[in-house]
C-alpha cells in the first residue's frame, strides 16, 4: 500500500511539473472570463441578426465548414417546409438561445449546451414557438479572434 501511495504521488508531482514546464513554455494562459464573454458577445450579435432579418451577416458568426443538425420532425416540419420555400408572410422572427454550460476546451475550442425558442410566422399569419436542446462546437477565428459555431447539433427532446 505505501508503494501504491509514494507511486501516486510521484505520478502527481511529474504532472503537475509537466503542466507548469508546458505553461511557462508556451507562456499562454486562458483568461476563461474574457473568453466566456466573447461567447456571449458573439451569441448575441446573432440572436441580433436573426431579429433585424440580417440573414446575410449569418454565416460571419460560423465557420467556413459549418455543419448543423436541427429537429426534423412534428412542429419542425412546416417550419422547415416553409423556410426551404418562403413565402411572402414567412418570417423567421426571432431566435433565443439559452445556454446552460458552456466550456472552454482550449484556446480555441469550446462547446455550448443549452436550449432555444425559435420564433416564426406561419403561412396563417401566426406566431410560432419552436424548443429545441442544442449541443454546439466552437472555434476561435485565428483571423479576427471571434468564437463561431463550428458543428451544432439539436433536437426536441427537454432537459430534465
Amino acid at each position: 500500500m505505501k508503494k501504491l501511495l509514494l507511486t501516486s504521488m510521484i505520478l502527481v508531482c511529474l504532472c503537475c511539473n509537466k503542466s507548469k514546464k508546458n505553461e511557462e513554455h508556451t507562456g499562454n494562459t486562458l483568461d476563461v472570463k474574457a473568453e466566456l464573454a466573447s461567447i456571449e458577445e458573439t451569441r448575441t450579435a446573432f440572436q441580433l441578426a436573426i431579429k433585424e432579418n440580417r440573414f446575410g451577416d449569418l454565416m460571419s458568426y460560423a465557420t467556413q465548414n459549418v455543419k448543423s443538425l436541427t429537429p426534423e420532425c412534428g412542429a419542425w416540419e412546416p417550419f422547415k417546409k416553409l423556410r426551404s420555400n418562403p413565402s411572402g408572410l414567412f418570417s423567421y422572427d426571432s431566435l433565443v438561445m439559452k445556454p446552460q454550460e458552456t466550456i472552454i476546451v482550449s484556446d480555441s475550442v469550446a462547446y455550448d449546451f443549452g436550449t432555444s425558442s425559435t420564433f416564426y410566422t406561419d403561412e396563417n399569419g401566426e406566431s410560432v414557438e419552436l424548443t429545441a436542446t442544442f449541443l454546439a462546437v466552437l472555434k476561435k477565428d485565428k483571423k479576427d479572434g471571434i468564437w463561431k459555431l463550428h458543428r451544432e447539433v439539436a433536437n426536441t427532446r427537454a432537459l430534465e
